[in-house]
């Protein structure tokens, strides 16, 4: 069962899990569960997703229940007008905080169509992050005696696709965990070491207006299973409001 975070006559909010498939996807042809069949089953009536969240990442994903009040959050997401807020542990120490300015190339959507003389042109992106707390390991993980961790909240003012995880990297703290874009000897070692196998990124919070009551709305996805223990492994539980950290 999919846990509910949030249910009203037009929308409906769940804690999405690491692994996840938002919807059918060239990714995995093989996979047979995604969000949006199992909540449809779950709930009884169909759904229609209005953001993504990659496969590994986390937290909160935000459905219409009808088209009409789909439209209106596609129109919204499109104009940027929700707050998004991630949580990730990546690589290193990075600064206290700041900004991420840097374009990446379009990445096309598994079902879209390209041509083959098509550009993808990079695409301006912008990411917020401020890094609320650190650690040092004595493991020799990489070419240094000990590895540094860092706990990073991250709110992406743009929504290309992978953009936290290609900003992160661009500034050399990559997400624990991302295949694609971290480094593999500290995503091992996490594996070998925590038994943490997942991509350490989770969508926390998602503020918006209500599209129908014109309401201001905070949907919170609390950490949870391994991501929530390594916190506490790591003595950062108190780093994060209480609403943040669950189990």
């Amino acid at each position: 069962m999919l846990t509910i975070l949030y249910l009203d006559e037009h929308l409906i909010a769940i804690d999405k899990p690491s692994g996840l498939l938002v919807h059918r996807s060239e990714i995995d042809r093989r996979e047979t569960r995604f969000a949006v069949q199992l909540l449809r089953d779950q709930i009884g009536q169909q759904v229609f997703p209005v953001h993504r969240l990659d496969r590994g990442t986390s937290g909160v994903l935000l459905f219409a229940l009808d088209s009409a009040t789909a439209r209106l959050l596609n129109d919204g997401f499109a104009a940027r007008q929700p707050g998004k807020t991630y949580l990730a542990i990546v690589r290193g120490h990075p600064q206290d905080s700041g900004d991420i300015d840097h374009a990446i190339t379009r990445q096309p959507d598994e079902r879209e169509y390209v041509h083959g003389d098509a550009q993808l042109n990079a695409q301006p992106a912008f990411t917020r992050y401020r890094t609320l707390a650190r650690c040092e390991l004595p493991f020799a993980v990489d070419r240094y005696p000990q590895s540094r961790y860092a706990l990073v909240q991250l709110a992406p003012e743009t929504g290309r696709r992978h953009q936290l995880r290609r900003h992160l990297k661009h500034i050399a703290h990559p997400i624990i965990g991302d295949a694609t874009h971290g480094k593999g000897v500290h995503n091992r070692f996490f594996l070998s070491q925590f038994n943490v196998g997942r991509m350490l990124l989770h969508a926390v919070e998602l503020t918006l207006t209500h599209p129908h009551s014109g309401q201001p709305l905070t949907i919170t996805a609390p950490l949870s299973g391994n991501f929530a223990r390594l916190l506490r492994e790591f003595g950062w539980q108190d780093a994060l409001p209480a609403a943040w950290l669950g189990d």
